[in-house]
Parts: structure tokens; C-alpha cells; sequence
């Protein structure tokens, strides 16, 4: 072994356990990697940030842009309103709505697929009085299964299609996925809609039906103010000893009006009722200093707590938002946006002491109370996404008809023109922006950087890997040591290896270190190159076995209430199938 491919062996697995350990994000443990490399030598100066320039990059980049402005034509919902049935019992609303979904993924990003879907389907399961937990997790995995079906559901199979064109051949065509993706997904959502659901766990099965996630009567407590020492003193200058106990206004109700998350300026006068929320027993020593009362004649409920101008709403923590690790003081949630945040659920457990000092994760609920302008914003502006039903569109028909107009057109010059991909869409994004169905100020925000990042970081790293020959070593091993010799064991163990490394770290990520072992692993067999690339872009989309594989599996971690163990029990035998089915389909298509 040469000191090139130990450096490179190093990085790479450094590289790895950095993704499965989860303290840094993806995007900067990627550009540690790359700084590491061209610290090593392994990746030369010049070609460091090449990888930025990379069609797969430009492709993602244009594909996010697009997906933005066809949710934004009311397209999906159009298509959701005419698909789904109004009433119908687990099976038939999970096939419905994951073959829905799994379809929406084929031409758009998986994640932005699921979060559009997911206010449906929680709609679905409150009107049919079914577990949200039954039917979040096979709708998730619907999602990534649709994803591997055309060459832009998934950044993994764009990547793909990128070492296929530096290997020596053409890159992977749009549909080029379909055979072997469709096969696999139509494999999985009948499992998921006939057996899939019944495996979850009794967390699932307990998890709300119809209700609401947060029982908010439970820690708010209404205060009666008599004339004392709190009277004339202004809710600011009160509301830091609540803080101190974990606790805070939500509202103020005098001579008979209800006022919802008052002014910090206004004044405390006698006979105020001050809504406040807190564990009870924290207020024991706050209601005694200042001589208050408690009023307990009647439980407050979340419509006490809403208004014409004031809503209540929950809403997900996505991966990569603005909000994980951070805390609501630390945001200024109230000061800054005018919002109060009423309570957290994480991993189906809800949080309700000291609020202000919970830092925020990835699949977290959270139940905020504002004027509905400004939670529309804070969503927008964090990168959340809200769990209630939302407003239906009716935008001017020719906004619906271009957008689907546009993206069809795209997808014919490639399939018909042999335009390439990152062309046609880069053109079809630009023509989104120009039609207004994407706005210029909104334009970078619908894509995801974190994955730019990544892809731009990794793909000279994987290049390093073919030129050092540390590929052809880790090839080596699964074909000599593993395999027996025997083409089909080697591709089995590919696709087992990459779904392996999807469970634990990002999937693009995974689909870019495969890769380049994939393709030496064919040429020392003599194999079709192409037979193992589709392995890799199976096994890197599908990621079932925790919630920390794949976004889609965060997204829907605290909303239907899983824990991080619940995932394997569908995702297992899932896997199985996909394996079971993708392997013959992969033989079949792409022959050794």
C-alpha cells in the first residue's frame, strides 16, 4: 500500500465516522475532508473546488429550483385534491398517498415532496380517525422509494450518472432509472400499504388520533391579580421573575376581552386575569410573594388561545434549519418575532419546563401561538414546516398549466433532444424564475447549500480515490476476499454495503464513496460497470433503518411520534425486498 492510498484510505474512513458520529453537519465535515485531502496531497490544489463546477452539482442545484416553483403553480395540490379519497380505512389512504407521494419524488426532491404531503396526510388521519404514527413512516419511505425511479427524484442517482460519464461512458439518462427504481418501489408500497404499517409499534399505534400533539390546558394556569404589589407594575417588568421559573405569559383577560399575547409596555391592573404558562408547582412561591389567586373553575383550551388575529400552529424542525441547536431566547422568539412558543414534542415525548432554554433538533414539534402573518414568515425565513392543513391554492390556472408546461418540455429535450440534464433544467429553472412562478428574492432560498456543499466537497475526493488506487484496494477486497470470484455475490454485497452506509450516513455522501468502488469492482471482474453503478444508486436511496439515513426520517420523527428504534421494524424487511427485487430487476436490465 502506497503512502497516497493510506492517506486516502485515512481521510475516507475519518471522513465516515465523522458522518455516523452526527455532531457537525454534513456540509462541514465534507469540507473538512476536502481541506484534509489537499493537505495530503491526495487531492491536487487546482482540482480542489472543481467539484463545484460538476454537472451533478449544477443538476441539484436546478432540480431545487424547480421543485420550488411547482409546489408554488398549485400543481401538487391540484393532483393531491383529485388522488387521495376523502374516507378510506390505513391501507387504502397509505397506497393512495405513498404512491402519491412516491410519485411527486420522481420529478421533484424527495424532502420537499414529503413536506407538502405531510399537512395532508395528518388531515387524513385526524378525518378518518387513524394513528398519524400509521401512516407518516409509509408515506416517508414511499417518498425515498420514488426518488430512485428518474435520474433527478434523488441526488444519489444525479451522482451516479456523473461517475458513468467520467468512467468512459455517457452519463445515465433521465429514465435510465425507471426499469429497476419503479420495479423496487412498486415492490415496497405494496408492502408498506399490506403488511408495512402493521409492524410499528404500539408508540405508533398510541400516537394522537384525530387530537391535537399538545395538551396546553395542562400547563396554563390563569391568575387572578387583586389590588396588591403586582397591580401597576407593566408585564415586563413581571414576566422576568416567570422566566426564572420556566415560565410565561400567553395572555391577559380584562373586564371580559380575551388578550392574546399582550403588549410587554401594558400595565397589570387590579382585577386582570393573567394566563400563564408553567408547571403549577413552579408558580407555588411567584402566586404567594405577591399575594395572587388562582383561578381553577375551568381547564383553558387551545381555543382560548386563538383569534381572528392570533393562531395557533405546529410546526416541524427540518434538517438544516435555521432553528436546530438553537434555543428560543437564544432566537428572541418573542421580542424579535412576536411569537410564543406554547410547547415541544420530541421523539413523541412532550417537553413543557423551561421552554425558553430547550435547544431545538432536527424532527422537533413545536406548537406556536402569533399573528398568522408573522408564523408564515418565521416558517419561511427557518426553513420549517407546518403540520395543519395548509391554505389551498387557486392560482391563475396558466400558472399551473406553464409550470407543468416548462418541466415537461425539459424533460423531452432530454430524453428526445439529448440535451444534457444539467442544461435543460439550469434553462427550465431560469424560465421559472423569468415566469414569476419562482421569485428572484426566493430564488436561492429553495436551494439546499448544505447539499451543494457536500457534493462540491466530495466528488474531488472520490476522484482521489480512483487516482491513488484506494478504490481499487476496497474493490479488491469485496471481490477477492468476499465475493469468491462470483459477479453476482460482488454486486449483492455492493448494494448490501451502500444501504448499509445510507442507514448511518447522508446518502449522497454514500452514493459518492461508492461509486468509484463500484466501477473497479466491475472492471476487475470483467463486469458491466453499469450493473454495480445501479446497485449503488439502489442501496444509496434507500435508507429505512433510522432517522438519521435519510432527512424524510427526521422530518417525521417528532410528528408521528417514533422513537429512534421504531424505524428497523418496517425498514428491515423493507430492505429485504428491495434487495430481493432490485438485485434480479438489476440483472435483468443491465446484464453482467
Amino acid at each position: 500500500m502506497t503512502l497516497d492510498q493510506t492517506l486516502t484510505l485515512a481521510i475516507l474512513f475519518g471522513t465516515m465516522a465523522l458522518f455516523i458520529w452526527g455532531r457537525w453537519r454534513h456540509d462541514l465535515v465534507a469540507m473538512v475532508a476536502l481541506m484534509a485531502g489537499v493537505t495530503a496531497l491526495v487531492v491536487p490544489v487546482g482540482e480542489a473546488f472543481s467539484g463545484f463546477g460538476h454537472p451533478a452539482v449544477v443538476t441539484v442545484a436546478a432540480v431545487l429550483v424547480l421543485s420550488k416553483g411547482l409546489s408554488n403553480s398549485g400543481a401538487i395540490d391540484i393532483l393531491a385534491r383529485h388522488v387521495l379519497p376523502a374516507r378510506a380505512g390505513a391501507t387504502m389512504l397509505i397506497l393512495a398517498m405513498s404512491g402519491l407521494t412516491a410519485f411527486l419524488s420522481a420529478f421533484m426532491n424527495n424532502v420537499g415532496a414529503l413536506a407538502l404531503m405531510m399537512p395532508v396526510v395528518i388531515q387524513a388521519a385526524r378525518k378518518n380517525e387513524i394513528p398519524v404514527g400509521y401512516l407518516l413512516m409509509p408515506v416517508s419511505f414511499g417518498s425515498i422509494l420514488g426518488g430512485m425511479t428518474t435520474l433527478i427524484g434523488t441526488p444519489p442517482n444525479i451522482i451516479i450518472a456523473g461517475f458513468r460519464d467520467q468512467a468512459g461512458g455517457s452519463p445515465f439518462g433521465l429514465f435510465d432509472f425507471t426499469p429497476v427504481g419503479a420495479a423496487v418501489a412498486l415492490a415496497g408500497i405494496a408492502f408498506l400499504s399490506l403488511v408495512g404499517w402493521r409492524l410499528l409499534p404500539v408508540s405508533a399505534r398510541r400516537s394522537r388520533t384525530g387530537g391535537q400533539l399538545f395538551d396546553v390546558g395542562k400547563y396554563l394556569t390563569e391568575i387572578l391579580v387583586p389590588d396588591g404589589k403586582l397591580a401597576g407594575r407593566s408585564l415586563a417588568q413581571f414576566e422576568p421573575e416567570l422566566v426564572e421559573v420556566g415560565g410565561q405569559i400567553v395572555g391577559l383577560v380584562r373586564d371580559d376581552e380575551h388578550i392574546l399575547a399582550p403588549r410587554a409596555w401594558r400595565r397589570i391592573r387590579p382585577g386582570d386575569i393573567l394566563v400563564v404558562e408553567a408547571e403549577p408547582a413552579a408558580l407555588t412561591d411567584i402566586v404567594t410573594a405577591y399575594g395572587l389567586e388562582l383561578v381553577d373553575d375551568r381547564r383553558i383550551s387551545q381555543e382560548d388561545l386563538q383569534s381572528d388575529e392570533m393562531e395557533l400552529m405546529e410546526v416541524a424542525v427540518r434538517p438544516g434549519s435555521l432553528l436546530a441547536g438553537r434555543t428560543a431566547a437564544g432566537i428572541r422568539l418573542r421580542s424579535r418575532f412576536g411569537i410564543n412558543l406554547l410547547g415541544l414534542s420530541r421523539q413523541g415525548r412532550q417537553t413543557w419546563s423551561r421552554l425558553r432554554d430547550q435547544k431545538f433538533s432536527a424532527g422537533d414539534v413545536l406548537m406556536l401561538q402569533g399573528p398568522a402573518g408573522r408564523l408564515g414568515d418565521f416558517i419561511a425565513d427557518t426553513n420549517c414546516v407546518p403540520l395543519v392543513q395548509r391554505t389551498l391554492k387557486f392560482p391563475r390556472r396558466g400558472q399551473t398549466i406553464l409550470a407543468v408546461s416548462i418541466m415537461g418540455t425539459a424533460i423531452a429535450t432530454i430524453t428526445v433532444a439529448g440535451v444534457p440534464a444539467e442544461i435543460a433544467f439550469v434553462a427550465a429553472a431560469v424560465l421559472f424564475v423569468l415566469a414569476g412562478l419562482v421569485r428572484l428574492r426566493n430564488l436561492y432560498e429553495a436551494i439546499d447549500w448544505s447539499v451543494i456543499v457536500l457534493l462540491g466537497a466530495l466528488i474531488p475526493l472520490a476522484v482521489a480515490m480512483e487516482t491513488t488506487g484506494a478504490a481499487a484496494l476496497l474493490a479488491q477486497t469485496i471481490v477477492g476476499y468476499l465475493a469468491g470470484g462470483s459477479a453476482v455475490v460482488a454486486l449483492i454485497l455492493i448494494l448490501v454495503v451502500t444501504m448499509t452506509l445510507s442507514d448511518l450516513m447522508n446518502n449522497a455522501a454514500t452514493a459518492a464513496v461508492m461509486a468509484p468502488i463500484a466501477i473497479v469492482a466491475a472492471g476487475q471482474m470483467d463486469a458491466n460497470p453499469d450493473s454495480f453503478l445501479m446497485a449503488v444508486a439502489i442501496g444509496a436511496s434507500c435508507a429505512f433503518l433510522t432517522p438519521i439515513g435519510h432527512q424524510n426520517n427526521t422530518l417525521i420523527l417528532g410528528p408521528g411520534g417514533y422513537r429512534f428504534g421504531d424505524y428497523w421494524r418496517m425498514g428491515l424487511p423493507l430492505e429485504i425486498i428491495v434487495t430481493a427485487v432490485g438485485v434480479p430487476a438489476i440483472l435483468l436490465v443491465w446484464p453482467l
